[in-house]
């Protein structure tokens, strides 16, 4: 046999296993073929390829494991049973930046699954190399690795800890820096993962100086970004009244409240959160949220702040007060009135009136509202003062002298109706001579009294 036949066995064979690999790799793009590739033994038959002395071979066959794995829990523990793993984490140090993407994804493909297919991987020494990788000049090889290191950190608090005693965060910091939207992206996704578990993790991302480049992101234009960005925010902002004060304190109001306008319903979702977040632990992001009312030019700004300050006073009577200190609800008021208001911004207000009025408790601020109020707001406030005055004898003295009780009996309401069931219950907190001393024409009935009166002449 010519030394031309003997290489042609061999460029035969070569172009056979090329041809398996990108088979495969084609046809577990697709649900339907993947039992029968699995009952075929395809892990087996991939796993010698990853060695394999041409580099399209080796990379062809990690793809092919990546989308397998990436279709079940079971694929994937085949991997890590297969002792694949390993080979992959010296491979991803060593081989170029295809093979490193093609690897990254199988190891993001392993770790979605589980917390224990997430061990698995740490447990083979991984993370350092994927840090490592975090500062490849490539950056898709950035972004595969991050997105890998994703998947193990959004497990549980001892996976995220994981990811950040190898070194991750202040890569991942970077990495939210570099031009790249898709690389941004999946670095802010990392690092909300890693903040969610703990006030000590989240800590840690805030120590790396996270907040300040997250913040600036709000406005991008990318909604997959934002939406990674605002999340991010979220999950440092909700564990403690410090680190929610830290993400305030980076400016992100009232730049936040436009992303309760945005088309990308999960935007708007993600910046609701994080205004929740830091509401919940504490109304002092009020004042600046009252400013951005009163002093902003745009409708849908101050209907996106009527929105946030109707979030944060139906928390609790506490937050409900620390609005209507502000004077936020005549403004409120005014807002909804205005014929010159857009109707989103006379919705909002209203449903914010609505929401603070329900909870507020601090009857000075609600008092105004007795005589400027509309019959449709009125009764809310009414229903406050219903509340409130059987249980407080201060209050009540002060209902009286300050002119509200005279108000209440002024308010003419349907019989039968709530509004009256409200109105019944502030007079039966007072005797029947006080509420008739006060009631309409009372005056002209003592007047009568008077005229009718004979005097007792000695």
């Amino acid at each position: 046999m010519s030394q031309k036949h003997v290489l042609q066995v061999f460029e035969q064979y070569q172009k056979a296993r090329t041809q398996f690999v990108q088979t495969v790799a084609e046809l577990a793009t697709r649900p339907k073929n993947i039992e029968t590739l699995q009952n075929a033994g395809v892990m087996s038959l991939l796993r010698p390829l990853l060695l394999d002395v041409v580099p399209t071979i080796q990379q062809t066959a990690v793809l092919a494991l990546g989308r397998l794995a990436n279709y079940n829990d079971d694929l994937a523990e085949a991997v890590v049973k297969g002792d694949i793993l390993p080979q992959l984490v010296y491979s991803l140090a060593e081989q170029n930046r295809f093979y490193k993407k093609a690897a990254a994804f199988v190891l993001r493909a392993v770790g979605k699954h589980s917390p224990q297919l997430a061990q698995a991987i740490v447990d083979c020494g991984a993370l350092d190399t994927l840090v490592i990788c975090l500062e490849d000049f490539d950056p898709g090889v950035k972004e595969a690795v991050a997105w890998a290191l994703g998947n193990i950190a959004r497990h549980n608090a001892e996976l995220s800890q994981a990811v950040v005693d190898a070194g991750a965060v202040p890569l991942l910091i970077l990495c939210i820096q570099e031009p790249e939207i898709a690389l941004k992206r999946i670095a802010a996704s990392v690092l909300s993962d890693i903040s969610e578990h703990s006030p000590e993790l989240a800590q840690t991302v805030v120590d790396a100086g996270a907040i300040a480049h997250l913040a600036r992101m709000i406005l991008n234009p990318n909604a997959k970004l934002k939406r990674q960005v605002l999340s991010a925010l979220s999950q440092i902002a909700k564990h403690s009244v410090d680190l929610a004060e830290m993400v305030v304190e980076a400016e992100i109001f009232p730049v936040v409240l436009t992303c309760l306008k945005d088309k990308d319903e999960y935007v708007k979702k993600n910046a609701s959160t994080l205004i929740r977040e830091i509401a919940k632990h504490t109304p002092e992001g009020v004042p600046q949220l009252s400013i951005c009312l009163s002093e902003e030019p745009e409708d849908h700004i101050k209907a996106a702040t009527a929105w946030a300050l109707g979030q944060i006073g139906r928390h609790t009577p506490e937050h409900a007060r620390a609005v209507a200190v502000t004077n936020t609800l005549p403004v409120l008021l005014s807002l909804y009135m205005s014929a010159e208001s857009s109707e989103d911004l006379q919705v909002k207000s209203k449903k914010a009136i609505k929401n603070i009025l329900q909870k507020c408790t601090y009857l000075p601020a609600l008092e105004p509202f007795l005589y400027d109020a509309p019959p449709n707001i009125l009764k809310y406030v009414v229903g406050q003062f219903s509340k409130v005055l059987p249980h407080d004898s201060k209050a009540r003295r002060l209902f009286v002298t300050s002119g509200g009780l005279k108000k209440v009996q002024e308010i003419k309401a349907e019989p039968g109706s709530l509004l009256q069931e409200y109105i019944n219950s502030i007079n039966n907190c007072y005797p029947e001579e006080i509420v008739r001393y006060y009631s309409p024409g009372y005056s002209d009935t003592l007047l009568q009294r008077v005229d009718s009166y004979q005097p007792i002449i000695n």
